[in-house]
């Protein structure tokens, strides 16, 4: 029996002192009686003996009880995939004489609160909803150890409730399309990490997703692009895709299933190129030229316009949205609309001087106006990024903040709610560590650990003020996301912090998450799913040494600072690594052509994948574009080349403002012999003015050089190696090697592109300079 108590009785904010003896008590359990539970739940209270779970177990449920008959057979389910585990489900009202685990209701607050008490005999699962029960019977199945048919699960009592109600991520589908499949896995894995919240951004300037029969153009146009490509490419297949109506009930009938709400975006006024290449009349434009769907990447300037023809287009729009989700969230944008169009347009003008408005900002606050009141006509809610806080604001009108908390905080003082979703920290298209290993994405780091301590609570408002901060959610921009399973990589496991800062205490232990995440992972490869090991994995270096290489290997300093003594273990026979293999403890020194495997674990556990390589000639003398240092970070990208997705080769790190970088120490006494390797890529970038700052125009070639300069990027040019070989060609190209200049002592070389213009953008994949 599980007891309710006082400090239960609030969902999340008056069982502070709770928490924070229940964190102290969650640390000091063994790991049969965490099991691995991610978000750590709110109280747990340790027992005597342990309940043992394998298929003489039966599942029983209330009779006529549908919410408790799927709480059940989803754990069933859950068990079957990750651990081939089989348990009958049964509707009884009598006891039933086989060790049980037992789905009951129980009277008690908060819609998704529940209970588990594990005793040698039986595991009760109570809530009094069916959410409740759903997420004990997820915090149920991860009580159990990852992969075994069988097994202990510690006598316990858990006592769980969220801290924040909007748990949420951002899936981006506009940038590029994922299909209903994935759509449906994700909404899966956000429930196992009871994410309850997913919006989704289906229109922005590179494509419109959602069909629409009214307006059929806007995915027969709308839906696809052609992609950008370098000068002279023959890749000019169009891309897109959109999701049906009845695709789209689907996956909201299947997201109900797992409570997960879903929150369309429908982004207005501006980042709307795609659907005014479909319907032109609606731009601001005043010749309304035909556009394409933009391959481009960044802020566009095209706007809707202030038309009553254009609101009825939008209104229309939103209904068949209405009718398609069932959310009382409807996202509608608001953000990064560039008012150019709007002061240029005689025709925005005029209408603005027949509604009194004088002001571009002003507008669009006219605009926000109008198309949130609608949707609180049809009793929804306006959800729009930070930008839509202005004065005259709804009060139902609800405000992600994208640009830091203080948009949060400035909107819950005036009373409008307000979810975090802040940039850079909450904005998953970062890399999340320096290895080579991590996708295409944004050079600056947001890793796992940066999420894990991100605090939601703002201390500046008061105790009302603060239940206007709804909770937060992570945002996965997808311009650099080509697949789906580059989307799972950069969502988990940052996913699983997130979910534990929404939903557990706040007296979080990192150590303690990474112990949990341990068993975390090995369900996430049970279950199919490309998560990034990036928090355990290995950072190699090479170096030349007498008679060989110097392998040096770490792991990342989040791993190393966290107190669990993690350990690296090696093989050289081509052996996968394990718990008995032989520690790495300091600089290896190998020959030439030996193969070097290793993992990293914590006890007996691998906690990463294996890393492997094969050392050959060029190792410890070729520096890759990620082991150089870029001369500056202006807008750092890890891009790929070929630009599909489909090339397999590591992405190239450059700065698209500034494409330079630097090798330090080198080696200049003899004239070393330089070789290098690059790849032109597509300059498909909205800067505006800032594309001005770009150098180009002085090469001395048609098509350009890689520069060398010596002891800083603005010395006179040292050498330099044509890019003849490597233009109009797709992926990557060796240059033809040149030797450099002899001169005393070592230096840092610097390496930079002179080009004649912006397209193609160049980027290093490698070099190597012969080092004696």
């Amino acid at each position: 029996m599980w007891i309710v108590r006082r400090a239960f009785s609030l969902v999340r904010r008056s069982w502070a002192a709770v928490q924070t003896a229940a964190l102290a008590l969650l640390i000091a359990l063994p790991p049969a009686a965490q099991g691995g539970v991610i978000p750590a739940p709110a109280e747990v209270n340790l027992g005597s003996g342990s309940f043992r779970v394998d298929s003489t177990v039966v599942i029983r449920v209330p009779p006529r009880d549908g919410d408790a008959d799927a709480a059940a057979h989803y754990l069933a389910d859950l068990w079957t995939r990750s651990n081939g585990l089989t348990l009958a489900v049964r509707a009884a009202a009598a006891e039933v004489r086989t060790p049980m685990i037992e789905f009951r209701r129980r009277s008690g607050p908060g819609r998704e609160a529940y209970g588990i008490e594990v005793t040698p005999q039986r595991i009760t699962v109570s809530a009094s909803s069916s959410a409740g029960l759903f997420y004990g019977a997820v915090t149920l199945w991860q009580l159990l150890p990852p992969g075994v048919s069988g097994g202990e699960i510690a006598a316990q009592t858990i006592i769980d409730a969220p801290r924040y109600p909007w748990r949420g991520l951002m899936l981006d589908s506009s940038r590029h399309f994922q299909s209903p499949a994935f759509v449906r896995s994700m909404i899966d894995w956000m429930a196992w990490h009871k994410l309850n919240v997913l919006h989704w951004h289906l229109t922005d300037d590179q494509g419109w997703r959602l069909e629409i029969r009214k307006y059929p153009r806007l995915t027969a146009v709308g839906a696809w692009r052609t992609p950008a490509s370098v000068p002279g490419s023959s890749r000019q297949k169009p891309y897109g895709g959109y999701y049906t109506q009845q695709q789209v009930r689907e996956i909201v009938a299947f997201a109900a299933t797992r409570h997960v709400q879903i929150i369309p975006e429908i982004d207005m006024p501006g980042h709307a190129q795609a659907a005014l290449a479909a319907y032109p009349e609606l731009g601001a434009i005043d010749s309304h030229p035909t556009l394409p769907v933009s391959p481009n990447w960044g802020v566009h300037s095209h706007l809707f316009n202030l038309e009553p023809g254009t609101f009825e287009f939008l209104q229309n729009v939103l209904d068949e949205v209405l009718q398609l989700f069932p959310s009382r969230y409807v996202h509608i944008g608001g953000d990064e609309a560039v008012k150019d169009e709007w002061n240029a347009s005689a025709g925005v003008q005029a209408r603005a001087r027949l509604l009194g408005i004088s002001d571009a900002n002003a507008l669009q606050t006219y605009f926000t106006q109008k198309i949130s009141g609608y949707l609180s006509a049809k009793g929804r809610r306006a959800v729009g990024w930070d930008e839509i806080l202005q004065p005259g604001l709804r009060a139902d009108a609800v405000v992600m903040s994208w640009h830091g908390a203080s948009t949060a905080r400035a909107a819950a003082m005036q009373g409008n709610d307000a979810v975090l979703a802040p940039d850079p920290l909450l904005y998953l298209d970062h890399r999340q560590g320096p290895l080579a290993t991590e996708p295409p994405g944004r050079i600056p780091i947001i890793s796992l650990k940066s999420v894990y301590d991100f605090e939601p609570h703002d201390p500046d408002l008061s105790e009302a003020q603060q239940r206007h901060v709804l909770g937060l959610q992570a945002d996965l921009w997808t311009e650099h996301m080509q697949t789906e399973g580059r989307v799972e990589w950069m969502a988990l496991p940052r996913a699983a912090a997130l979910a534990e800062v929404g939903w557990s205490p706040p007296q979080r232990s990192w150590p303690d998450f990474l112990k949990r995440l341990v068993s975390m992972s090995a369900r996430y490869r049970a279950l199919g799913l490309n998560y990034a090991d990036s928090v355990f994995g290995i950072d190699p270096h090479f170096a030349r040494a007498a008679g060989g290489i110097s392998v040096t290997l770490a792991n990342l300093p989040e791993l190393q600072d966290a107190a669990l003594d993690p350990s690296i273990r090696y093989t050289l026979d081509g052996q996968e690594p394990s718990a008995k293999s032989a520690r790495y403890a300091a600089p290896l020194q190998l020959a030439a052509g030996t193969e070097i495997r290793a993992a990293t674990f914590l006890g007996p556990q691998q906690a990463s994948r294996t890393w492997s390589s094969r050392l050959d000639a060029h190792a410890g003398a070729r520096r890759t574009s990620h082991e150089l240092e870029l001369c500056s970070n202006g807008v750092g990208l890890l891009l790929e080349p070929g630009g599909d997705g489909s090339s397999g080769h590591a992405p190239l790190a450059v700065d698209i403002m500034n494409p330079c970088w630097v090798y330090r120490d080198v080696d200049l006494e003899h004239g070393p012999q330089v070789l290098a390797a690059v790849a032109a890529l597509p300059f498909n970038y909205e800067l505006g003015l800032d594309a001005a700052k770009i150098r180009v125009g002085d090469n001395r070639t048609p098509e350009g050089e890689l520069e060398v300069h010596v002891d800083g990027c603005d010395t006179a040019t040292f050498s330099v190696l044509p890019l003849a070989t490597a233009a109009n060609r797709d992926g990557v190209t060796e240059l033809p090697a040149t030797r450099l200049p002899r001169l005393p002592g070592r230096h840092d070389v610097c390496l930079r592109f002179a080009r004649p213009r912006l397209d193609p953008l160049w980027a290093l994949d490698w070099v190597e300079i012969e080092d004696r």
